[in-house]
């Protein structure tokens, strides 16, 4: 009866868990592009485009269409592309950058976070990194709940864009994964108190200048430009 009591525990603190974290960030997960954002800059989070199997991995190319149609819409105008570069032969944003470049996003509108070796990585280094408080985040939809959570946790303000594709083989291992992810979170952000494995200095995203912003903010602040260059 102890031990069935103490599964029974585990079980409802598992699923208290992910009904909590799904709840927390429903509200803010939009499902096509027109819906996300508007927000400054979308985070796109890193996968390999390749599967195991040797195959072109549709959660790669699905993120990254996803992010070229915020950008080409409008709906963003600077992408961060945060993945795992922790070897050599290994470099998920600099794959990124390529595969966005070619669907025509510039290159001056992409930024890159070789130090995203998970999500919380991702998100911190986005805050505290790159000084980003407001963001679109932009994944599969089952991983968008706990990076929102996260995200919203650290005190940013964030939505989420889903990355829309048809279902692959093997997925359900990735959704079984997830649940566990989102449990191992709270430990994260509340009990063990994690920190990101790497930080380095401030870096933080560079905008180009808005001349009609910078005329109207002047002109509300009752200050006259001087047209001479």
């Amino acid at each position: 009866m102890t031990l069935g009591a103490a599964l029974l525990l585990v079980l409802l603190f598992f699923m208290g868990s992910n009904l909590w974290i799904l709840a927390r960030t429903y509200p803010v997960i939009e499902s096509s592009i027109a819906q996300c954002g508007p927000q400054r800059v979308g985070i796109v989070f890193g996968t390999s485009h390749w599967t195991r199997g040797g195959s072109q991995n549709p959660h790669f190319y699905s993120r990254m269409s996803t992010a070229a149609g915020l950008v080409h819409t409008e709906r963003v105008e600077h992408l961060l592309l945060s993945g795992d570069n922790r070897t050599r032969s290994y470099n998920e944003p600099r794959a990124m950058w390529r595969a966005l470049t070619s669907f025509g996003v510039q290159p001056e509108q992409l930024t890159l976070d070789y130090a995203g070796f998970s999500t919380f990585d991702t998100l911190v280094r986005a805050q505290q990194v790159f000084e980003l408080d407001k963001a679109v985040l932009v994944t599969q939809r089952w991983h968008l709940p706990r990076a929102l959570y996260i995200g919203q946790a650290l005190g940013m303000q964030v939505s989420g864009c889903v990355a829309s594709n048809h279902s692959v083989d093997g997925e359900w291992r990735l959704r079984i994964r997830e649940w566990l992810a989102r449990v191992a979170t709270l430990g994260d952000l509340y009990i063990w108190k994690r920190q990101a494995y790497f930080l380095g200095p401030v870096e933080p995203i560079e905008f180009p200048v808005n001349l009609e912003e910078v005329s109207t903010a002047s002109e509300s602040a009752g200050v006259e430009l001087d047209d001479n260059p």
